[in-house]
């Protein structure tokens, strides 16, 4: 088949990997340049299947109003009037019940351990090196209760056979020497030995490569402006370089997938949540982290890439605003400033910020619409890097008919509850209930 992704993320070209193995022609459409500029670019580096939750949890809302009026708060919500923005805040408070959590935590977990494996299996096969380690991630609890309400997430952990370890203050510095002049403000915590840890846009530049060998095409500097569909079936994707006209198509456009599939009728639940990085050189080894640490605080995660440091935190909502904040940058700061004070040099951080599309349960929505030859990539959140490769395998499994490795059902765009906009009658497609 002839199948056309919109979108060189690691989403997207991660789709066209396996979709090219399986003997596809495949046609990759970005506006950007070149494959991972948007937010697979600078993204925190971790890898970690053992950390795949969703946001909405139990006590996340009373949780949010403290963090809102906390110096170095780790959300920050415009308070501009915006009614995706009002509907989205909704949908993720319906998702914070003890029942809604399991159930999301649990299938966030199935898909990004199938990742993991399915990682390991092609850095094998092609060789691929992207500053990758495989040391684990370390979520550090500065409080008791922080260390008490672990225990709920080590029972999904146990359930799913996750290795893991809950660890006293000594041990985290066992596992993270740079830590030991902060020793006193560390109550315990959480190692998850299976996580890695890597440079997403690295790993994205290598791929576009071996899916080029595959015979993929890559057209960058193109707009993507809207769908033609007819009969339930998307007929051609109209760009600033005219029209592509495909058997298949992949949305893999992260946030800005929403806007163009309300064009066809499906209204996608995904919203776009900034977040933000700083990238700094090691300057002392002993000092500087090994792997990744999760500060559960400020929810900032500081991630060993080689010789570098990556620092990354914060969810913001405000639309598909891409304005650096300054407030923002010296929460970041603060993090890594308080616990490896000698191990980087913050004189030059490289500031970033990207839009991670978050769906309100945390699961990505992967797989058919009810237009036949459109098929989803997208809603990853925070966890794209974790999850792209078993995403991408999973879809390319499903748009070729061969029964997929694990459940998938439960990531289709369906469990939003559906129905059929009989207005559109030449054209009756799919819409998500308000």
């Amino acid at each position: 088949m002839n199948i056309l992704i919109l979108g060189s993320g690691i989403i997207g070209t991660t789709s066209a990997y396996y979709l090219a193995k399986q003997g596809h022609e495949v046609t990759v459409i970005d506006r950007q340049s070149s494959a991972g500029m948007e937010t697979s670019f600078a993204n925190a580096g971790q890898i970690s299947p053992g950390y795949a939750a969703p946001w909405a949890a139990p006590g996340i809302p009373l949780k949010a109003v403290k963090w809102m009026l906390s110096e170095h708060s780790p959300l920050v919500v415009n308070p501009k009037p915006d009614w995706e923005k009002i509907k989205f805040i909704g949908r993720m408070l319906l998702n914070c019940t003890q029942r809604r959590y399991s159930i999301n935590k649990s299938r966030m977990l199935r898909l990004a351990e199938y990742s993991r494996q399915s990682l390991n299996v092609l850095r094998d096969e092609l060789g691929l090196n992207f500053d990758d380690e495989k040391k684990g991630t370390l979520q550090v609890f500065r409080t008791q209760q922080q260390l008490d309400a672990a225990k709920k997430d080590i029972a999904i952990l146990d359930e799913y056979h996750v290795p893991y370890e809950l660890l006293d203050a000594e041990q985290c510095i066992q596992v993270e020497p740079g830590l030991s002049s902060v020793q006193h403000k560390i109550k315990g915590g959480l190692r998850l030995v299976l996580d890695q840890t890597g440079d997403c846009y690295k790993l994205t530049d290598q791929l576009v490569e071996q899916c080029r060998n595959l015979g993929v095409k890559f057209v960058f500097d193109t707009d993507i402006h809207s769908l033609n569909a007819s009969n339930g079936k998307i007929t051609s994707v109209v760009t600033s370089k005219g029209e592509y006209v495909a058997d298949q198509y992949v949305m893999a456009l992260g946030s800005y997938s929403t806007e163009l599939l309300k064009q066809v009728g499906i209204k996608s639940p995904v919203y776009p949540v900034k977040g933000y990085s700083i990238t700094l050189p090691v300057i002392d080894n002993d000092v500087a982290p090994v792997s990744t640490i999760m500060d559960e605080t400020y929810k900032v995660a500081i991630t060993r890439l080689g010789n570098r440091i990556r620092v990354a935190g914060t969810a913001e909502l405000n639309g598909y605003d891409l304005s650096l904040s300054q407030k923002s940058r010296e929460t970041i700061q603060h993090v890594v400033k308080d616990l490896f004070p000698e191990g980087v040099d913050l004189s030059e951080d490289n500031f970033w910020t990207g839009l991670r599309p978050m769906t309100p349960d945390g699961t990505p929505i992967i797989g058919k619409t009810v237009i036949s030859n459109l098929f989803l990539n997208t809603g990853h959140g925070t966890l794209g890097w974790t999850m792209s490769f078993g995403s991408a395998k999973l879809l390319s499994d499903i748009i070729s008919g061969v029964q997929p490795a694990i459940e998938y059902e439960d990531f289709s765009i369906n469990r939003y509850g559906l129905k059929i906009n009989l207005s559109q009658q030449e054209n009756p497609l799919v819409a998500l209930n308000e």
